[in-house]
This record gives C-alpha cells, structure tokens and sequence, in this order.
C-alpha cells in the first residue's frame, strides 16, 4: 500500500487583451488575457491582468497588478453570483514592490479570506457575502456556461463595504467545467438516467463511471470536468426522493450502458465515487461479476456500509443508527459515529480483500460526516491480511473535510441538506479547514488524473502525449 500525508477612485476603463475570446466553435483561442485600467490621483493607469482570462476550474491563473506607488497597500477582491442567485467573495490585502508590481502568484497576502503566498486563494476561500442566507454551498448547475468571477483591485486594504467603493481596475474573468468540444448526451435507457460527457475527437476513449453521494439528484460538474481531460463520462442518477430500492444491478446496467457506447474503449473503465456514491463504487468493485474496471478511485466514502442488496439499505442503517448523530453549538449535524465502531466481523463490511483493481482512497482527516479515516484504517488491514493490499493507494489529508470536489472549489465546512426519503432539512456539518481542505482538493485532483491516466491509458497513449 501506498501512503501520501498532505499533511484604486476613477471607475475602470476596460482594456481586452488580443486573443481572449474561449474558443467554441473553432472561434478563436481558448486562453485569454483580461486586462482592465483606471486613472487615479495617486497612480498613474493601474494596470490588472488575469492570464488566462478564460480557462478550466482546475486551471491555476496568474494575477498581476501593474503601475501603483511602491509600496502602495490594494485589496484584490473576487466576486461571484450564483445560478441561485448569491453573492460570493472573496479577498487579499497586498503591498507593492518597489517597482509598483503585485504578483499575486510570488507576493504574500497580508490579510483578507486567505493570508500568505496563494495563488489561487481568490477562488477557494470565497464565501458568501455578509447578509446572505445561511448554509450555502455553491454547485454548477449549467455546466455549458461559466463559472464568472470579477476580479477588482481597490486602493488599501479593505475587508466590507465593497459596494460603497469605486473599484481601481476590474476584469471579468470564466472559469469553465467543459472544454471547447465536448459533448453532453442525457441518458434514459434500460432504466438508466444520466448525462454521459464525451472529451473531443474520435475516440474510443477511457470511461469513467462518476458517482455523487447521499443529496441525490444529477451532479454534472465532476464529469464534465472529467471529459475535459479525456474521459468519456457518465454522471448517473441513482437517488432521488421516491427512488431509494435502488440495486446493484441498476449500477450493472449503467456501466454496461458506459462501456458498450461505441466512442467508449470497453477495457479501459473506472468507477468513481464520492460518499455514499464511493460506498456503492467498493462494493461493487468487490462483488459485482459485471462491474470490471481496471481502477477505482473512492473519495471520503466507507466499506462499513455495503449496499449490495440495495441503497435502501444505507438508509436504514441510517435510521437504526441515529442516536449516534450528535449536533455541534450551532445545531449543525455530526453524523460521523454512525458508523463507529467499525465491527470486527468482515461479514458485516465490503469484502474489500476480494478487490481485483487499483484502489484510490482519498481520506478527509477531518470529515465530520463519515469515519472514513478509521474506515481507511480498517480497509488497509483487510487487504494486508488478503494479500491485495498492493493494489491500495490512501491519500490522506489532515484538516481536510467530506466535501473533496475539484480544484479551487469554495470550502463548506457546513450547509444544508435535505435527507433523501423523509425530505428532513437539517444542516450538516462536512468538517474541514479552508486552507488544509483547499490544498487536499488541489492535490487529490491531480494524483486522481494521474491514477487514470496511469491504468486507463495504454503505452502507446504516453508515448502520444509525450510527443505533444
């Protein structure tokens, strides 16, 4: 087994750099540079530039502020208004150099929502603006729009009342799930419903079976993100509130539906799955005769709750269990007991020692809805005393919440969630610490890519990549 421990006064003037435009359509290119200026009386044309001004949500971008006073204090602020309709922000307080620069990804942040050397801490430590409902999480809806965020610069260090104050220069910025060319198809055969997302070009192409957790409903986002990077992808639909007997079999006929598509390379398939969706991806991993993939990756999910009767069968275990489910001071949910003890009976788990594939464990030391660090514990022993422990890769992540998504996705160490079945709304609380929580989703995400790539690409496909 392997073990990684991730321990300005003026409103702006808009100047678009050439060659911005995202490429849709074979238009124009897809990397951008968004620039934006603005006359003042302390400064001389500030100078803001976002490269690129358009790219994917896992792609880092540089931000640079040019032509202030040296050593001149400006707050950099990011702004977002979601599909539902909130505002999130988030900000840094910078000093310039000596030459009037701010290099957002070489300068420290002195204070704001993020403080030190961080890059991206304008996305990942956005929050919802003062005043706003409580218990959000943001999540992409649409993932055939972007992501828009306006990044501003103000002159000093300001942490409220951005609205009452005229921004020094501003560029609008897209963060984008879906690459130009893929394509989404909806799904809705042999009692299969999902989106299948498919990168560009002819293919075949590697397939990832992508699934979501206990809140139900369609989740598009990963996916597509997914089949931005190669992977022919399906988002499926397995829970919805008067759809909870749902058996293995439906997860047969979903990856089956998967890998016969004819853009799809049959021998080259994983499952992926968050929550209750990586509870279902070990045990069919483990006991399916259909479900065959060459790898599976698993992500703050458990082998203490098998479903392989039916989903209903975790929320039964739910309900017997509920007494264990505490509340902290602010009555959000901790319902990570409720699956503690882990039994000593392996008949009572996911016969995980019976696993055939690469396993990715992607662990949350600090997940306050599922044990899945004692989970990983008791699943690493299992398959030590099996003898497929080889196959076990943990990634484990000290401050690290339940919520790992994509790169630069905003921390919820709590929100709102509707039980599936009783459509009881409580607040659950998903643990994790912003900054610890945003490195673990940076770095997941590119030891995930590089685990499919590693055991979906074929040799021939590095020797490709490496020529390009």
């Amino acid at each position: 087994m392997a073990l990684a421990r991730a321990r300005i006064l003026a409103g702006p003037c808009r100047l678009n750099g050439g060659g911005s435009a995202w490429q849709r359509g074979g238009q124009a290119p897809w990397r951008g540079i968004g620039t934006s200026v603005a006359m003042t009386e302390s400064s001389c044309c500030p100078l803001l530039s976002v490269r690129p001004q358009r790219g994917l949500v896992d792609e880092k971008f540089r931000i640079v502020l040019r032509n202030l006073l040296p050593k001149q204090e400006v707050t950099l602020r990011s702004l977002h208004h979601s599909e539902d309709k909130d505002f999130w922000e988030a900000f840094g307080h910078y000093i310039s150099d000596e030459n009037g620069v701010v290099n957002v990804v070489e300068d420290a942040s002195v204070g704001g929502t993020y403080v030190g050397r961080k890059p991206m801490g304008l996305l990942w430590s956005m929050k919802p603006i003062p005043g706003s409902r409580s218990g959000l999480r943001l999540r992409k809806k649409d993932v055939f729009k972007p992501l828009v965020v306006t990044v501003s610069v103000y002159g000093g260090h300001v942490s409220k009342g951005f609205s009452e104050i005229k921004a020094l220069a501003t560029v609008v910025t897209e963060r984008w799930y879906t690459a130009p060319g893929v394509q989404r198809v909806d799904i809705d055969e042999h009692e299969v419903k999902g989106t299948l997302f498919l990168p560009p070009g002819p293919g075949p192409f590697p397939g990832v079976l992508d699934l979501w957790g206990g809140g139900g409903g369609l989740v598009e986002y990963r996916a597509a993100l997914l089949a931005s990077h190669g992977y022919a992808s399906l988002a499926l639909e397995y829970l919805s509130p008067d759809r909870l007997d749902v058996k293995p079999s439906y997860f047969e006929k979903a990856y089956q539906v998967l890998q016969s598509h004819h853009l799809v390379a049959p021998d080259r398939m994983a499952l992926l799955g968050l929550c209750l969706g990586a509870c279902v991806t070990l045990t069919l991993v483990a006991h399916s005769k259909v479900v065959q993939p060459q790898c599976c990756v698993s992500i703050n999910g458990s082998h203490v709750l098998p479903v392989d009767q039916s989903i209903d069968q975790a929320f039964l275990h739910f309900n017997k269990n509920v007494d264990k489910m505490v509340t902290d001071k602010n009555n959000h949910i901790i319902g990570r007991n409720h699956i503690l003890p882990i039994s000593s009976d392996p008949a009572q788990k996911v016969a995980v020692g019976s696993i055939k594939c690469p396993v990715l464990l992607v662990v949350g030391e600090d997940d306050q809805s599922w044990a899945t660090l004692e989970s990983a514990e008791d699943m690493t022993e299992m398959m030590s005393k099996a003898g497929n422990d080889h196959l076990l890769t943990v990634l484990s992540y000290p401050g690290a919440g339940h919520l790992i998504e994509p790169p630069y996705t905003p921390h919820f160490r709590f929100s709102n969630f509707t039980f599936q079945g009783s459509n009881q709304k409580v607040v659950l609380l998903w643990g994790g610490h912003t900054e610890p929580h945003a490195h673990a989703q940076e770095d997941s995400w590119e030891k995930i890519l590089l685990f499919l790539q590693q055991h979906l690409h074929k040799s021939q496909d590095f020797l490709h990549q490496a020529k390009l």
